[in-house]
């Protein structure tokens, strides 16, 4: 990296504000949503999202504190590392399975998900790229390195299987990628050549996941099966109305009529127990969210810094509109978690710890 530059020694508060606050809410409705759970087997999965918020901080703080300029130095082997533990997170006897798929590797009482922190060590790795090689990303031959950078964890992360999670490193490249100056109609051409393909994917889909997709198109196609969550998802928005049931109060939540209510649906508890009302100050404080992390790119003259402020940004607003989409029937159920709200400790780590790495950047600008 290069130095000679001060130190200007921002830090938005904003931001940290915005954030303490969503998390806040999720911890609220993440205690509604799984009250059952501690009724009936003593499980408290808010309690357990504390702690893993506390370790997220201390990774924040410390990224914050090595600085990003010193990590990015190193994002290749990190990469390299994290899609390492992707591959062995498919080796049986290593990876640990649940809920159908094999994602996580345990440490103990620590489970771990190479899957969440590869969407940051790819952020970093591409930022690295993209800022070492500048104007020459404008040759097609440019684009080859990215997009097998894209395509390994993708690949991985399909396997395991993830589709939400794969998927998401493809609106990532493509944004860094314009963000750094490569031309459009390049990645057009690789975005139609991707579309031309997608009728030969469905035959490497699972078969839940080929019914999730049916399902999109067709609700009532298997309202007892498939479909199930969506059309309990869509009653419980729905019956929220303008300022909803009540905290702890929501009928289809605290009935268990509502499955994954804790996860990746848990708008849906809050649109039934906080109504209109709720759901709207969280879109906003995200929306807040996003438009703070596009500031921060945007006002800092490092061209690694630039890159990755814009792929951490892109990477949560991804993950809100396609959950919240997805939860009100408007996009395909996919398993993205919602930042800061659903309940996932690796998720909430690495959320947090790119809430640090912003901060970081915002604190790190050049000014000469």
């Amino acid at each position: 990296m290069k130095n000679g530059y001060k130190l200007k020694g921002e830090f938005d508060y904003g931001l940290v504000l915005i954030t303490a606050v969503i998390l806040l809410m999720g911890l609220f409705v993440i205690y509604s949503a799984s009250y059952q759970k501690l009724v009936s087997s003593n499980a408290n999965l808010a309690m357990r999202q504390v702690n893993s918020a506390l370790i997220g901080l201390l990774i924040a703080a410390a990224i914050f504190r090595i600085g990003y300029q010193r990590i990015i130095d190193f994002s290749y082997y990190i990469f390299g590392l994290n899609v390492l533990f992707l591959i062995l997170v498919l080796v049986p006897g290593i990876g640990d399975v649940r809920y159908g798929a094999r994602r996580w590797i345990d440490f103990g009482s620590f489970a771990f998900q190479p899957s969440e922190f590869a969407k940051v060590t790819f952020i970093f790795a591409l930022a690295k790229y993209l800022g070492d090689i500048k104007e020459g990303i404008e040759r097609p031959k440019a684009l080859i390195v990215p997009f097998a950078m894209a395509v390994v964890p993708m690949l991985l992360i399909f396997k395991e299987p993830d589709l939400g999670t794969a998927l998401i490193f493809v609106p990532i490249l493509l944004t860094m990628l314009l963000i750094a100056g490569a031309r459009l109609k390049y990645l057009l051409l690789v975005i139609g050549a991707g579309l031309a393909c997608a009728p030969f994917l469905w035959f490497i889909l699972k078969d839940y996941q080929r019914a999730r997709l049916l399902v999109f198109l067709n609700p009532n196609l298997d309202p007892l099966g498939a479909g199930y969550t969506i059309i309990q998802s869509k009653i419980a928005i729905g019956s929220g109305g303008i300022f909803g049931k009540g905290w702890l109060s929501g009928t289809q939540n605290q009935l268990n009529f509502l499955p994954e209510r804790h996860t990746d649906f848990i708008f849906s508890v809050v649109g039934e127990e906080w109504g209109f009302i709720g759901g709207a100050l969280l879109l906003f404080l995200f929306y807040r969210f996003v438009g703070k992390g596009i500031r921060i790119a945007e006002t800092t003259s490092d061209t690694y810094g630039k890159a990755l402020a814009y792929g951490i940004t892109t990477m949560f607003a991804v993950h809100v509109i396609v959950n919240i989409g997805m939860v009100c029937g408007i996009m395909p159920v996919v398993g993205l978690p919602l930042p800061f709200v659903s309940y996932g400790g690796s998720f909430l780590m690495m959320s947090l710890a790119c809430v640090g790495i912003l901060e970081n950047i915002k604190n790190k600008r050049k000014v000469f």
